[in-house]
């Protein structure tokens, strides 16, 4: 039996697959979770991989991202999965569960595995020692964490807070009205696409966007009273959105007057509109996400309208009308990593060997992606510690999709992404979206069998 003990810090979703991963591969561990004792502004229970939001653990089609994550998530053992159905519940295509009884038996799974010590204390940055430890402390990480995290990457490459503009897939938009343009052409002719406004779809956009309904604010994003009013909330929330982002949302910015985002966000100075030959009256920028420019975000459109608001609003912008949105903008209380700045392949910090990161605070979003990939932080340790060589899954896969968003250097304001079309590899030669959507699927089930296969 292995002896090399690994640390496991938190029992959220990656931390459970984390270690269940390492003990099923025959390595002790030691989980560290602070809770019920050390609670949360947002957990309720004393479960493991408590469900703080909603009880969906995405489609179960096998032909969607999600499904298609699953699949290569089973596959490597997971914990969570096969709790989840297990303790599952009428949800149409999505796999959605009974939260308490899926809290209790995977927390009950986990306490009972003889190669877990689940260790019922916080862990502060003082006990680690140099040996091998994962830190899955997620979102909501204690000060001490956060601070140490911070003083390892630099205070630049940590976030509080996520406040970024909605993304959309690319093939979705209408490129006989977008255009390629940087301003005064300055870089290079496509590092931008813009969305050209005449006076009229201008005007009815920013009433639209003034009017639309926002989501409410939650206590623990304000570091408010759990019983406190939403107008004080707000308060509290600009002024630590002020300190940790420096944004606006942009319905705020319009609010300032009707040419607010026309002389801000939106100044069509630079740019012309090839339909037309003029600059336009107003234009809302599009900036690539990734190297292969799949992905697409809306600059300086972050913003705290609800998700169904958000794709009312902004399908009005020119250009937009039939976009597919793969992450909708928020501002909210998310810690995480600039990955691609201070994380290696392996999740490992640049700076500290020995610290690996799982997670949402690696940048994926989701219940399902941040247990991805701490399910595989515990397969890839495991093989480390065992002396073994590991190579991660393809690109082609969904697993290798979400590595690769982790590790794209591509110039760009880094936010946490779930797995959605636009991280899979795309096929130009088939022009059909629906056909391309499934020549992606077929290719990571191949790629990802043949990786399986490769591990012996």
């Amino acid at each position: 039996m292995a002896t090399q003990s690994v640390t496991v810090v938190g029992a959220g979703f990656a931390g459970v697959e984390a270690a269940w991963a390492l003990a099923e591969r025959g390595f002790p561990v030691k989980l560290y979770e602070m809770r019920p004792a050390t609670t949360t502004p947002a957990h309720t229970t004393g479960f493991f991989a408590e469900l703080v939001c909603s009880n969906s653990l995405k489609s179960k089609s096998p032909t969607s991202p999600a499904g298609q994550l699953k699949a290569e998530m089973e596959a490597l053992g997971s914990v969570v999965l096969r709790t989840a159905y297990e303790n599952e519940v009428p949800g149409g295509q999505a796999l959605a569960v009974d939260r308490n009884l899926f809290g209790a038996s995977i927390t009950e799974k986990l306490r009972n595995h003889p190669l877990i010590d689940v260790i019922d204390t916080e862990w502060t940055p003082q006990m680690f020692d140099g040996s091998p430890t994962i830190i899955a402390s997620g979102p909501l990480s204690t000060d001490a964490i956060s601070q140490w995290l911070a003083n390892l990457t630099g205070r630049k490459h940590l976030y509080f807070y996520d406040a970024v503009s909605p993304t959309v897939d690319a093939s979705s938009l209408d490129m006989d009205i977008v255009f390629a343009q940087s301003r005064y052409d300055k870089g290079e002719g496509n590092d931008y696409l813009n969305c050209p406004f005449e006076r009229d779809s201008y005007t009815a956009f920013v009433e639209a966007l003034i009017s639309a309904e926002r989501a409410p604010i939650r206590a623990f994003e304000a570091g408010g009273k759990r019983d406190a009013g939403q107008a004080e909330l707000e308060e509290l929330f600009v002024e630590k959105i002020k300190y940790f982002a420096g944004c606006t949302p942009i319905e705020a910015i319009a609010e300032g007057g009707l040419r607010s985002l026309a002389f801000g966000n939106f100044k069509p100075v630079g740019l012309t509109d090839p339909r037309t030959g003029k600059r336009p009256y107003a234009a809302l920028q599009l900036r690539p996400e990734n190297k292969e420019k799949t992905l697409y975000s809306l600059v300086a459109c972050q913003n705290r309208l609800k998700f169904g608001e958000q794709k009312r609003v902004f399908q009005m912008v020119p250009g937009l009308e039939k976009a597919e949105f793969v992450r909708y903008g928020v501002i909210h209380r998310n810690t995480y990593l600039e990955a691609p700045r201070v994380l290696t392949a392996d999740m490992e910090l640049d700076d500290c060997p020995g610290v690996y990161v799982a997670g949402q605070l690696t940048g994926v979003e989701g219940y399902v992606e941040s247990a991805a990939m701490g399910l595989l932080a515990g397969v890839s340790l495991a093989s480390k510690l065992a002396g073994k060589d590991f190579t991660y899954p393809p690109r082609a896969t969904a697993y290798g999709s979400l590595l690769s968003h982790l590790q794209d250097d591509t110039p760009r304001e880094f936010a946490p992404m779930n797995i959605n079309w636009g991280l899979f590899p795309e096929n130009e030669k088939i022009k059909d979206k629906g056909v391309r959507r499934e020549a992606k699927i077929t290719a990571a089930q191949a790629a990802y069998a043949e990786w399986l296969g490769s591990l012996g």
